[in-house]
């Protein structure tokens, strides 16, 4: 158990209330953009922490701020606790350690492996279907001895791993039985598979790489069928990705860009059904690392770097975008991150809460990462991207 660590202010450039979660000296994260960390009816929620210099999943209690270690990991393992996924119908986690995957109970701390990686292969991300019932996710073959790569610090090796063509599949585990079985493989490079937290024989996966070097990025899987297909199979020079579900599980949100004479010059962000109908998109002029939604009236952005701002003021804001009459209004600032995006632990991955009236975000704007959560105002008290600090 540790003590609250919890401290609460206001934003220097939008006033917005914002309650810090963490501040041990050492770096901090929440679960992967696409994971919901919230558990226990939202009374609790999953971060990942690195004090005493080793890295392992912690609970935090929302309302006291009181921390609780849940596991005790080997520091020289390797973890995936940032792709750690709960499941959506008891309180049981899942994470990668080493070469084996583990399910942990949120109540009784018990742990038990369910998987043992194949030989030459490494994990992906993690996800359970909507039912609970069944893990999934991919595993790519390890080319580590062919590329040097170190994905987690500025994705170096990224774009050699693409153009390996690692060998690739997606796995389903039944939690109850352990069986195992592959649903899909391929020569390419296969990650973030996420299923339908409504539809439990869906789910989508991503072709991964630079996104204007793979073949198509988003795809959608049927586990009971087989059947796999593109998803917003979009103009040539256009790109989406970053791809995630609503919560009504059948409509997949995404950011992306147009390329023209081999600059990234047009932005975007949207969503489509599954079934690759009823797609909204809208431009804008800010270059996104992610965007989370819910639904389709209100979006959240993390800001970056954008020609419309080449001083660089819009580039650490955390922005909002709001439905209005069928037009999409914003982006407005909801609050600075000042993050510096040097390791995956410390990109900002906002995420609402599941009512969106929460940002839960990550930043290491004090020199460490830490947990932040921005409470959302009226979108009309925000101030626009005008007015610039």
């Amino acid at each position: 158990m540790w003590a609250s660590e919890k401290q609460v202010f206001r934003d220097s450039a939008t006033g917005v209330t914002i309650t810090q979660l963490t501040s041990y000296l050492s770096h901090h994260f929440h679960l992967y953009f696409t994971n919901d960390g919230w558990y226990d009816n939202g009374k609790k929620l999953l971060i990942g922490s690195e004090r005493e210099n080793a890295l392992n999943l912690y609970s935090i209690d929302i309302s006291s701020g009181e921390l609780v270690q849940l596991t005790d990991l080997d520091p020289a393992a390797k973890k995936g606790i940032q792709g750690t996924y709960i499941n959506p119908k008891k309180n049981e986690a899942y994470f990668t350690l080493n070469e084996s995957i583990v399910a942990l109970n949120l109540d009784t701390y018990e742990e038990k492996s369910l998987f043992q990686l194949p030989a030459g292969f490494q994990f992906s991300n993690l996800s359970v279907t909507a039912d609970g019932e069944s893990l999934c996710f991919g595993i790519s073959e390890d080319v580590s001895d062919l590329i040097a790569a170190n994905l987690g610090q500025g994705y170096v090796g990224f774009e050699e791993i693409e153009k390996a063509r690692p060998h690739s599949q997606i796995w389903t585990v039944e939690l109850e039985t352990k069986k195992a079985r592959i649903v899909r493989e391929e020569k390419r490079w296969i990650g973030h598979v996420n299923t339908s937290p409504t539809q439990k024989d869906l789910l989508t996966f991503c072709h991964e790489g630079p996104w204007e070097n793979v073949d198509h990025r988003i795809w959608a899987l049927n586990l009971k069928t087989g059947e796999a297909w593109k998803v917003r199979n979009g103009q040539k020079g256009e790109y989406a990705g970053h791809e995630y579900w609503h919560a009504d599980g059948v409509r997949i949100g995404y950011h992306g860009f147009t390329e023209s004479l081999n600059r990234k010059d047009g932005k975007f962000i949207g969503s489509i059904r599954f079934d690759n109908t009823d797609a909204e998109e809208y431009a804008f002029p800010y270059q996104n690392m992610h965007i989370h939604s819910n639904n389709t009236e209100l979006i959240v952005g993390d800001g970056q770097q954008s020609s419309a701002y080449p001083d660089g003021t819009a580039q650490d804001y955390i922005f909002l975008w709001k439905k209005e009459n069928g037009k999409m209004q914003g982006p407005r600032k909801l609050c600075r991150h000042r993050g510096s995006f040097q390791t995956q632990h410390v990109h900002i991955h906002p995420r609402f809460s599941p009512d969106s009236s929460k940002v839960l975000f990550t930043s290491d704007m004090s020199g460490y990462g830490h947990v932040y959560i921005a409470e959302v105002p009226e979108f009309e008290m925000l101030p626009g991207t005008e007015a610039v600090n």
